[in-house]
């Protein structure tokens, strides 16, 4: 029998049952007909059953010889981030005996065409951001064991979630700014229904308010270079306090707000200092370099991947969310300073 906490093993099962651990593998992986007997099969299924045994299902694969899938759902691929989630989720189930296939929606958000058949049938698991949930329903993803990124935990379709400490990101983008002197901030928000945009505002809010005589305004804009560049001259040419930091919800709107201020005859950081989020290789190709939070995709992507395999192999994942840091660059300083 399975000791303490510990999880129980084939060894366990073949002892309860009082068979070989080679007659165990035989019932449990369903080629026992013709080499052990029905009584002899249903001892150890009983057995498996009382001990809570669950087979490793990579391992198992490794001694196989063949790979199992796992479908990477995401927004299209616009950015680079996602590219990296991808890259960590395929080395970690590389090293389990998986393989990943990446489904990107094609118009970044909502529905999508099955890639498969049958989902439910040419896969094991999937791993989905909650960005492309659309396009999850329209598989059936969420009738598979199935892991979310960026998704609320209290309210997620998945067996897990795993996310990045974005409320933290958020928070470290009010305080730095807020220690800068400004007072006066434009959110350029993305319009798209997720959780994780949802946390970035509820916590930038939160977080400026706890400073007083401050101001924030909201401009909503799709995700894109030109829907953010016309959001900002919108924003900037309404009446009201005048933004003299703008809060990009990642690096791609921020660049936005880069050509947005240069026909409005406004210098970063000079005139209004501006941040993302992602710290992808455009962050540091714009002149100024961005001020952003860095996302560790990879590890991301990688975490979301070890999470599948948990609850595949019938584990509780790890909890905890991934750490994000502020990289301060060119494009933020203390209002009105030259």
């Amino acid at each position: 029998m399975a000791r303490g906490n510990t999880r129980p093993t084939s060894r366990d099962v073949a002892h309860a049952a009082g068979v070989s651990q080679a007659a165990v593998s035989l019932v449990l992986g369903d080629k026992w007909r013709g080499r052990v007997s029905e009584t002899t099969a249903e001892r150890v299924r009983q057995a498996a059953r009382e001990l809570g045994y669950r087979p490793n299902l990579a391992a198992r694969n490794l001694r196989l010889g063949h790979t199992r899938t796992v479908l990477l759902v995401v927004p299209a691929l616009t950015t680079e981030f996602f590219a990296g989630v991808y890259t960590g989720a395929a080395r970690a189930a590389a090293d389990h005996g998986f393989g990943v296939v990446l489904y990107p929606s094609p118009e970044g958000v909502g529905p999508a065409r099955n890639p498969f058949a049958s989902a439910q049938a040419a896969l094991d698991g999937v791993i989905a951001s909650s960005m492309a949930a659309d396009a999850l329903t329209a598989i059936h993803g969420d009738q598979l064991p199935l892991v979310m990124l960026d998704s609320d935990p209290q309210g997620s379709l998945g067996a897990a979630t795993v996310n990045l400490d974005i409320a933290d990101g958020a928070r470290q983008i009010a305080d730095h700014l807020l220690h800068l002197g400004h007072r006066h901030f434009l959110h350029l928000a993305a319009d798209v229904p997720s959780w994780t945009f949802e946390v970035r505002a509820r916590e930038l809010a939160a977080r400026i308010a706890t400073t007083p005589r401050t101001s924030l305004r909201t401009a909503h804009t799709p995700m894109s270079i030109e829907g953010a560049l016309t959001a900002t001259e919108t924003a900037l040419n309404t009446p009201g306090p005048h933004p003299t930091a703008i809060v990009c919800d990642d690096d791609k709107l921020a660049a936005g707000v880069y050509k947005a201020a240069r026909r409005l005859g406004l210098r970063i950081p000079d005139d209004i200092s501006v941040t993302g989020v992602d710290d992808i290789a455009l962050a540091a190709a714009l002149d100024p370099e961005l001020t952003t939070v860095r996302l560790d995709a990879e590890l991301f992507g990688e975490r979301g991947m070890q999470a599948l395999l948990a609850v595949l192999d019938g584990r509780t994942p790890d909890d905890g969310n991934i750490p994000v840091e502020l990289v301060v660059r060119g494009s933020t300083a203390a209002p009105g300073d030259s």
